[in-house]
């Protein structure tokens, strides 16, 4: 039996690390993935996206500084519509590496969160999403990646 769980262990350290950051689309198939998602998720997304996803309250409108608020990621706002690559980069990058004068508070979290962490917390986000929206944003990831 332990030989069983060793062997399991290891290959799924194999696996995971056989794959790129660019093995789009990302599915919510994954339990162990969508777990771990939960957890990275929650240490580096709630405090602005809050623990259900649900984003600011009035995500559509400002704060006191002038900056958009934290949108929802649980399928209620725009999220699903952009493609696992483009979804990987805001996460890793942030958009004032994205967008020329952003003066937002997305920052990157590529000096915390290595490409395995944030496809998880991707996963975790599609998990939320309804099946029609998860499989729109999927078809838009094959496409586009």
């Amino acid at each position: 039996m332990k030989l069983l769980l060793y062997s399991f262990i290891i290959l799924n350290i194999l696996i995971n690390s056989s794959l790129s950051h660019s093995h789009y689309p990302i599915t919510k198939d994954s339990a162990l993935q969508v777990a771990k998602g939960k957890i990275l998720y929650d240490q580096n997304c709630a405090s602005c996206h809050m623990s259900n996803l649900s984003g600011a309250k009035n995500w559509k409108g400002y704060d006191e500084d002038g900056h958009r608020l934290a949108p929802p990621l649980n399928g209620t706002g725009h999220t699903w519509h952009h493609s696992d690559s483009d979804l990987h980069k805001i996460i890793k990058l942030g958009f004032a590496k994205l967008i020329k004068n952003y003066e937002g508070k997305m920052i990157g979290f590529g000096d915390i969160l290595n490409d395995s962490e944030i496809d998880s917390i991707l996963a975790y986000k599609k998990s939320y999403w309804s099946e029609e929206k998860y499989n729109i944003q999927l078809n838009i990831s094959v496409v586009n990646n």
